[in-house]
């Protein structure tokens, strides 16, 4: 009895470690392919892949925050467009006016020492907003835009707006702090990634130091960036190789704000970071969260990921049904190679397929013509979605699809209601004759047996 009872209870006990260790199994494996948190303390972050757009991290990256002088992002943007457009050049020269040195401005902001009725080339303008953020810099070019600073704000908003900017609004071209001047990582992301395809943008934002020649009032200056991810005249804690850009921003609302890229052999990412706080640590180290932060996202994405060709052109990845036609199924494959950005420990094999197309398809069907898309994903991770295309052409039959016309002919809305009509017409007119044919039978035939009982002739 005691034996059975040991027996009884070790076989409960198995079960129930059986039960609770497949998924706990499960979630090991999950964790084992994907990599770890990289631990950003900074209140918002996003990373980007530059290559294909796909988002590497987020964290709280839709959420409404101060961009400090990250906002000379877009101020850039808008006057590269006005250089490309004709409407300036860069080696037009501008005057510094009394109101842009004037409008906005705060004392303790940042500045590149620019004088009242100074002259310099848009171009040296440039350098002056981009390498050390200046202020009054951004105030001359959005006069030079725009005509003033008002209506140069005017443009910014109807340009976040154009990029698909969700969660912004503009109030200066500065970034100083206003209450309405907000945005937030990805709609960051977007501008720069529009910045990005102006060829002289990149040359001004990873430029570490610059001399501008001496002007009308100022002598030669050299001015020293102030992202210490590219150059360490200020800082050499964070210089980081693969780092190029963008932009830093800083005030005591906004905290410590970075756009930044980094290239490594095939990988390219575009990095957001906001609110990342300044604090010395016990050792005595002052630690910037917005480099920190950012160096740990770059190299935290070096380090795990990894592109992987998860699809070939070749390779026929579902058969689909096809009517009107002879041949009931065409396969369906992808147009070219994809080759997508895969943590290190993902495999191609790894991925879910969700297959999303309308069968059955009607021919006739032309080789490479889309089918449908097909969603490749992990977990909660969508990581490519791609158009499926058909693999060669599928004729029609010509009798199928004639039956098929006439029946979709006869399925017609305006055919039913005709139909419908006829078949009550013939209801109405079956009754109509039934009734009153019954009628006319009735009396004629009660008539003539009258007449023949009244008539008996005459008796001869």
């Amino acid at each position: 009895m005691k034996t059975r009872r040991f027996f009884s209870v070790f076989l409960l006990c198995a079960l129930i470690v059986t039960l609770f260790a497949t998924p706990l199994s499960a979630a090991a494996e999950t964790e084992a392919k994907t990599p770890p948190d990289p631990g950003i303390s900074s209140k918002a972050a996003l990373l980007v892949d530059a290559n294909t757009g796909n988002v590497v991290y987020a964290k709280n990256e839709h959420e409404e925050m101060y961009p400090a002088s990250l906002t000379k992002i877009m101020t850039a943007l808008l006057v590269l467009e006005a250089v490309d457009n004709g409407q300036l050049s860069l080696t037009q020269q501008l005057t510094a006016s009394h109101s842009a040195m004037t409008t906005g401005l705060d004392e303790d902001g940042s500045t590149a020492g620019i004088l009242e009725g100074e002259t310099m080339t848009v171009e040296q303008f440039l350098y002056c907003m981009l390498v050390v953020s200046a202020n009054e810099a951004c105030n001359v070019l959005a006069e030079a835009v725009a005509g003033d600073v008002d209506t140069f704000v005017e443009k910014m908003n109807a340009k976040a707006q154009e990029l698909g900017c969700e969660n912004t609004h503009f109030v200066n071209p500065t970034g100083l702090h206003d209450p309405q001047h907000y945005t937030s990582a990805w709609d960051l992301y977007l501008i720069t990634k529009e910045a990005m395809t102006h060829s002289d943008f990149m040359r001004f934002c990873d430029t570490g130091s610059v001399t501008i020649p001496a002007t009308n009032l100022s002598e030669a200056r050299t001015l020293h960036t102030t992202n210490y991810l590219i150059d360490g005249w200020r800082s050499r804690g964070y210089i980081n190789k693969d780092a190029h850009g963008v932009k830093t921003g800083s005030t005591s609302d906004a905290g410590h704000c970075l756009v930044s890229t980094a290239t490594r052999g095939s990988l390219s990412f575009i990095s957001v970071v906001l609110g990342g706080d300044r604090v010395t640590l016990d050792d005595g180290e002052i630690r910037t969260y917005s480099f920190y932060d950012t160096n740990l996202l770059f190299n935290w994405a070096f380090d795990n990921f990894s592109y992987q060709t998860v699809l070939s052109a070749e390779e026929p990845l579902k058969e689909v049904t096809v009517s009107l036609s002879k041949v009931d199924h065409v396969n369906v494959h992808v147009g070219e190679d994809v080759e997508i950005l895969l943590p290190n420990g993902l495999t191609p094999e790894d991925l879910e397929q969700k297959f999303t197309i309308e069968e059955p398809v009607e021919a006739p069907v032309k080789a490479d013509q889309k089918l449908g898309t097909l969603e490749l994903s992990y977990g909660d991770t969508i990581y490519a979605t791609v158009d499926l295309l058909a693999y060669n052409d599928v004729e029609a039959s010509r009798l199928l699809t004639f039956w098929q016309n006439v029946k979709d002919f006869f399925s017609g809305t305006v055919v039913r209601i005709i139909a419908i009509i006829i078949v009550v017409l013939l209801l109405v007119l079956l009754i109509w004759k039934v009734v009153f044919g019954r009628r006319r039978y009735r009396y004629g035939h009660s008539v003539g047996r009258g007449r023949s009982r009244g008539y008996r002739g005459r008796r001869r």
